[in-house]
Formats: C-alpha cells, structure tokens, sequence
C-alpha cells in the first residue's frame, strides 16, 4: 500500500470501473426485461419442442403444430405484455432509485429473488437448502437463547439504574429541602434581628 495521493486515486478509479463493469453485467442479468425475454423463449421453445415431439413433422399435422404455435404466440404475447409492465415498473423504480446504491443493491437483489423462484429448482438445490435448514435450525435456537439470555442480563442492570437515579433523585429532593428549610429560618432569625434592632433604636 501507498501513500502517494495519485497512486491511491489510480486505485480507485480502476476499482470504480471494475465494480462500475460488475454491477452493469449484474443490471443486465437481473433486468426484469431480459429476464421476461428468457422465459418468453423458453416458453416458446418448450411448446415448439412439445408440437414436434408429440405431432411430428409431417404435413397432415401442421394444423395441430400451428395451434399449439399459436397458443405459444399468445403465451408469448401475454408474457411480452407482463414484459414491458415490468419493464414500466421497473423504469419507474430506477428513476426513483438512481443514486441510491442501497436502493439499487436491494432492488437487485429481489428481482434475484423474484428471478430464483421463477425457475424450478433442482433435486440437489433441494437437498442443499434442506441441509442448509436443518444446520441453521440449531443456530437460530442458540441465537433466540442467547438473545434472551442478553435481555436478561441487562434487564437486571437496567433496574438497578432506573433505581439508583431514583434514589438519587430523592436524596437531592430532601437535600435542596432541608436547605430551603434551613434557609427560610435563617431568613426568619435574620428579620427577627433586624426587627428588633430597629425597635431598639
């Protein structure tokens, strides 16, 4: 590391246009628009897939094909119109968002979310999440005991202080009282003085 003020700048520049690059592709991934343009051509993919497994090829079935074509150019067009609504939303949400990187980060990291639980997931990502839950379970245990055992151990210490500033209080209260007290009778003795030294004059 360096103390020289340029070489410092250098290095952060260069890691502002790596993250600047790394953010871009993560924007693209998650894009609610090209994540909409992905499951349209799965979808169409997957019906053209299904027509030709299921009618063949040949020409007395192209009716059917044509369809089923067509149900998968309506789905397509139902998604292209989910499409450009996301697409509207999500324009909106980065205007209200731009300079924001926390807004940014989190709005990313839900379409991510939205994103996983659009695709299935598999026999091993279903396993690993069990496995994941049932090895957080006994932590999250221990972390809720723990918490408890923290509100407890100062929930002590925060009577005691609520009691001391209340004896404290209360021993300032007597104390400006007797004071008063003692004032006022000073005060008493004083004008009883001068009273009687002014009769006695």
């Amino acid at each position: 590391m360096t103390d020289d003020p340029d070489v410092i700048r250098a290095e952060i520049e260069s890691t502002r246009r790596n993250l600047s690059g790394d953010v871009d592709a993560l924007a693209d991934k998650v894009t609610p628009s090209k994540i909409a343009d992905r499951q349209k051509r799965k979808v169409k993919g997957a019906f053209h897939s299904f027509t030709e497994k299921i009618m063949g090829s040949d020409d007395e079935y192209d009716y059917y094909g044509q369809t089923h074509r067509s149900m998968a150019d309506k789905t397509g067009d139902a998604v292209g119109d989910a499409k450009d609504a996301t697409v509207d939303a999500g324009r909106r949400v980065v205007a209200k968002a731009e300079g924001n990187p926390v807004a940014v980060g989190l709005i990313a990291f839900g379409v991510g979310l939205l994103a996983a639980s659009l695709i299935p997931a598999s026999d091993k990502e279903q396993e690993l999440a069990a496995k994941a839950k049932d090895a957080a379970h006994p932590m999250l245990q221990e972390a809720a005991e723990v918490g408890k055992q923290v509100a407890n151990d100062l929930k002590e210490p925060a009577q005691e202080a609520v009691q001391s500033v209340k004896e404290t209080a209360q021993e300032s209260v007597e104390t400006v009282k007797a004071e008063a007290t003692d004032r006022a009778s000073d005060v008493t003795d004083d004008a009883k003085e001068a009273g009687q030294r002014v009769s006695d004059a």
